[in-house]
């Protein structure tokens, strides 16, 4: 499913118009980001959670040449489903 498609199906489960679809959807994901960026967490309560982990650095290899590289740490999203959306996935 892409953005149009989620943006559609919001609409006709909520009665809503595309438009109050992708503002609603647009909102959720600005609202998101801005506070997994401050180091927040955002969970919601049977869909599930997001959160920003540390990533340490750590020794990979090139696959052409392998010689080893250092891959430097970052910041990444993690999302755990919960417990109503992995029942529905099953």
């Amino acid at each position: 499913m892409n953005k149009a498609e989620l943006i559609e199906a919001i609409a006709s489960k909520a009665g809503l118009s595309k438009a109050d679809a992708k503002k609603a959807l647009d909102a959720f994901v600005e609202a998101t980001s801005e506070a997994l960026q401050k180091g927040d967490r955002v969970a919601l309560v049977g869909f599930g959670s997001f959160s920003v982990s540390e990533r340490g650095a750590r020794t990979g290899r090139n696959p052409q040449t392998g010689q080893p590289i250092t891959i430097a740490a970052k910041k990444v999203v993690k999302f755990k489903a919960g417990s109503e959306l992995a029942a529905k996935v099953k």
